[in-house]
């Protein structure tokens, strides 16, 4: 799994990058995406020149916020029809209540907090859309989120890779060490809700 992210990093490049965040941000078919081990990783491979930290920066952040804002706009169009849906390939009812019921408790701080955690994530914007939360409130914690979530994951891997002496000798250990630590929150709620079944 871990070589298979760096060569796909590798393979896609900024463009495949910048696709990848945008949908895992708001597409519901981007949930199975990884977004936090792909932004840590493109961030340490930044120190070893496959990409330019400079470039990355803002490019990642704005497809973080259009995703969501697209999210956003799908939610608001459909509305209520969506929790109707049925279970499909790329749709899982069960996701989009994940993210309802997160939505519920957190309001608004929803679409900031939601950057971190997976899943929810990718459906929060759709979910404020169809609640009909406001645009204006929807885009200021969209902008701020969007831009920390991309900032602070790209710079971990940055700092990772800046402050370890020969870092492309322990590359490979690194990246999967970057992958199991952004499935953890994962593996805790799955325990988590089997424990409350």
């Amino acid at each position: 799994m871990h070589l298979d992210l760096k060569l796909l990093i590798e393979a896609i490049g900024i463009v495949g990058l910048t696709g990848i965040i945008f949908a895992e941000s708001g597409l519901f078919f981007g949930f199975f995406l990884p977004g936090d081990s792909l932004l840590v990783t493109a961030g340490l491979l930044a120190t070893q020149g496959y990409f330019n930290i400079y470039h990355l920066l803002p490019i990642l952040a704005i497809a973080a916020v259009f995703g969501d804002s697209v999210g956003y706009w799908f939610g608001k169009k459909v509305g209520p029809a969506i929790f109707r849906r049925e279970d499909s390939f790329l749709f899982k009812k069960s996701h989009l209540e994940k993210a309802h019921a997160f939505y519920n408790k957190y309001g608004g701080k929803t679409i900031f907090l939601a950057r971190f955690i997976p899943i929810v994530r990718t459906f929060a914007p759709i979910v404020a859309g169809a609640a009909d939360m406001h645009y204006k409130k929807f885009i200021s914690f969209n902008l701020f989120g969007g831009i920390f979530w991309t900032t602070s994951m790209l710079l971990i891997g940055y700092f990772v890779g800046s402050s370890i002496p020969d870092v492309d000798r322990y590359l490979l250990p690194l990246i999967a060490l970057i992958v199991f630590l952004s499935i953890l929150p994962g593996i805790f709620e799955y325990v988590k809700s089997k424990r409350t079944k």
